[in-house]
């Protein structure tokens, strides 16, 4: 069956009635405070079966196609294959992944926008013909490399350049595409679709708007030169809730019926990432070090101390931006964790979350209000699976990356 390993490299854990995910982190706890006190994740992989059965509910007309850069987990990969998603991969090692599930190369996108000429010959060898192009130079070794290429042409829309400014380095403008597919067709490869670069957790509905309306242009650019365009791409930037899905959904399917009805035959994909992810994965981690950073003593006379009279605490964990908090180097904001076991009634102090490395980049949370903590406390950060799992950025931490405990409720299995 599509998905199923023969020898699957992980094991899940069975809830029974009555069980939930906090008693496992609690076992996963009594489990570490006997040996190194090291993190971890706790996954529940009905939340992903969840998410992908509201995505069918709401979008059904936008077939999934699942980013793997976003969580490369197995068991991630394994149950999104086995309920037909389909997978973009920016590299050899996330289509090999992806392959060993058993997922049919036409289900696969190589979406590298700066591909390796070797990779470009994997793909071609392995009969994966979908892939991103956007500039000249990547077309001309995709023709040299992979004769039987199937493009899709991504295209950066000016209605999400101008709410993200990193916009501009992923995407062919509207004004170049006629240039590179004239130049598409002058060496002789396919050009099937059109990829919009939307950024991530997108709120605003009229940037898919745009981004189909320009796409309808770039298919009328394609068909006058004598392309056959079948495949949009709508991109990704999908937060998780079940509002934004219904505004999009209502959004894109207005303008598809407008600008590509069924009888175009045109297949209309998306890219949910973080939402089919996010909020499954919990992380575990243990304060290592504590230091009190700012005092404020200047009148110790008085009896009714002042706001400033409290302390700063500044806390070290297990794990930094260099392992499974990376993302917060791209400016992402960490949000506040919760306390394993907190005292009750406790006061709250003005923090921050450091990683291990010493490194002043190593900021996880520049500000939270915490009860007191002393080291070999664990802090639980939930939302934790996008971008987060998988092999540290660096030997800084010198530890590998912090182990999957994967579950699943008896009613989602």
């Amino acid at each position: 069956m599509k998905g199923i390993a023969d020898e699957p490299q992980y094991s899940v854990g069975l809830l029974e009635a009555g069980t939930a995910l906090c008693d496992v982190i609690n076992q996963h706890i009594d489990e570490q405070t006997l040996s190194e006190k090291n993190a971890f994740f706790v996954a529940d992989l009905g939340v992903v079966m969840r998410q992908h059965v509201r995505w069918r509910t709401h979008m059904p007309q936008i077939r999934p196609y699942y980013p793997v850069r976003c969580n490369s987990s197995p068991a991630v990969i394994e149950v999104l294959a086995v309920l037909g998603a389909g997978f973009i991969c920016t590299n050899k090692s996330e289509l090999e992944l992806v392959q060993s599930h058993g997922v049919p190369s036409e289900d696969i996108i190589y979406s590298g926008i700066c591909k390796q000429v070797s990779q470009i010959k994997y793909a071609a060898k392995n009969g994966i013909d979908l892939l991103v192009c956007d500039n000249e130079a990547e077309l001309r070794k995709i023709s040299r490399c992979h004769p039987n290429a199937k493009l899709l042409l991504q295209v950066s829309t000016e209605a999400s350049i101008q709410g993200d400014e990193m916009s501009m380095a992923f995407g062919c403008s509207l004004k170049d595409c006629r240039h590179l597919l004239e130049k598409a067709k002058e060496l002789g490869v396919q050009v099937v679709g059109v990829r919009c670069h939307i950024s991530s957790a997108c709120e605003d509905d009229q940037v898919y708007v745009h981004a189909i309306s320009d796409a309808r242009c770039v298919f009328d650019m394609g068909e006058d030169i004598g392309f056959d365009m079948t495949i949009l791409d709508i991109g990704g930037g999908f937060s998780g809730s079940e509002n934004q899905l219904e505004v999009i959904n209502k959004a894109v399917m207005s303008m598809a019926d407008l600008y590509f009805p069924p009888s175009t035959g045109v297949s209309i994909i998306g890219e949910p990432g973080s939402f089919f992810v996010s909020s499954a994965f919990t992380l575990v981690v243990n304060v290592i070090s504590k230091e009190v950073v700012a005092r404020d003593r200047q009148d110790q006379a008085r009896d009714d101390p002042s706001p400033n009279d409290e302390p700063e605490f500044q806390y070290h964990l297990s794990e930094g931006v260099y392992g499974p908090f990376a993302s917060k180097l791209s400016e992402t904001l960490i949000a506040t964790p919760s306390v394993y076991k907190p005292p009750q009634d406790a006061p709250l102090f003005s923090c921050s979350l450091w990683g291990p490395s010493g490194d002043d980049l190593d900021q996880v949370v520049e500000h939270c209000l915490l009860p007191e903590l002393n080291a070999g406390d664990w802090l639980l950060f939930t939302h934790a699976g996008a971008y987060s799992t998988g092999h540290p950025l660096c030997t800084a931490t010198d530890s590998p990356p912090p182990p999957e405990y994967y579950i699943i409720s008896s009613t989602d299995w």
